[in-house]
């Protein structure tokens, strides 16, 4: 009989309360500081803990890939406990090497490990792992379980705007160089998630304020051309006061969206910086069941 196991990233950023009812797996995303190894979810209590380390960090924080190691052990305490497959929804293939990882593994894991490339990262990753354990809850086979990641995955878009662009710089993420004009400026840059799945700068602008400006008005347009309801997740780092703003505007200018909210926590905010805000968008994936 099958038995099917979600496993995500850390940086999903799923809470604990959804975690625990979804019964989703989660592998804490390594840190480094030099040679130094630190990880998030364990390493450091809040997101202001982590934006201050940030900050005096020497040399600058970087990231890396979970060890095959630590997968492995995952994947037999798994089979070790009666599962026969693993949907692992993992961080965007444009932005780390997980996914080829995984897909290297697969033939020798003691379970049948099914990687699911998220192409995106942050919570839009979390709520794909949780639309693979709701289904999973309900009875639902892997393959019919890819059919609905895959629209959910299709509707998905994002902005993100970085307070300051020179983390994306120089670990190495931005994936085209209109963003170093910004740094020079001292302009917000905009960012998503291209076709391959990489962080790209697409405009850039004084204040944050225009920034969210935008934001709204392709959000506007989104909801004018699609059938579906949306679902609009705020993200933070460690700017939640702005992110609760935005988030209240959004849910009173809009009300047939379903407004959430999440953080960019340590892992992506080594890349993105504190004061990073974010937009996700996607059919609601409660839609979806």
């Amino acid at each position: 009989m099958t038995k099917i196991a979600v496993l995500t990233n850390s940086s999903s950023y799923l809470t604990a309360e959804e975690l625990k009812a979804l019964n989703i797996t989660t592998l804490n995303d390594p840190i480094m500081m030099g040679s130094k190894q630190f990880f998030e979810g364990v390493s450091w209590a809040s997101q202001a803990e982590f934006y201050q380390f940030q900050k005096e960090a020497d040399p600058a924080l970087t990231t890396s890939q979970i060890a095959p190691g630590v997968i492995e052990q995952k994947l037999t305490d798994l089979a070790e406990a009666g599962y026969t497959d693993v949907i692992f929804v993992a961080i965007s293939s444009g932005i780390s090497g997980l996914v080829s990882t995984l897909t290297a593994m697969a033939d020798a894991a003691p379970v049948k490990l099914h990687v699911w490339d998220s192409k995106i990262a942050a919570k839009a990753a979390g709520n794909q792992a949780k639309l693979a354990a709701i289904l999973v809850q309900a009875g639902k086979s892997v393959s019919e379980i890819w059919e609905q990641l895959t629209i959910l995955r299709t509707s998905t878009d994002v902005r993100f705007v970085v307070d300051d662009v020179r983390h994306l710089q120089r670990t190495g993420r931005l994936s085209n160089g209109a963003a170093l004009v910004g740094s020079l400026l001292n302009i917000k840059p905009m960012l998503t998630f291209n076709e391959e799945a990489k962080i790209v700068a697409i405009g850039k602008e004084r204040q944050m304020k225009r920034a969210w400006n935008n934001i709204q008005k392709v959000l506007a347009e989104e909801l004018a051309r699609v059938t579906y309801p949306i679902r609009v997740t705020i993200v933070d780092g460690n700017n939640p006061a702005l992110a609760d703003a935005w988030a209240k505007e959004l849910a009173a200018s809009q009300p047939s969206l379903i407004v959430e909210r999440s953080i960019i926590g340590p892992y992506i905010g080594v890349h993105t910086g504190e004061k990073a805000m974010g937009v996700i968008w996607a059919r609601d994936y409660e839609s979806l069941l």
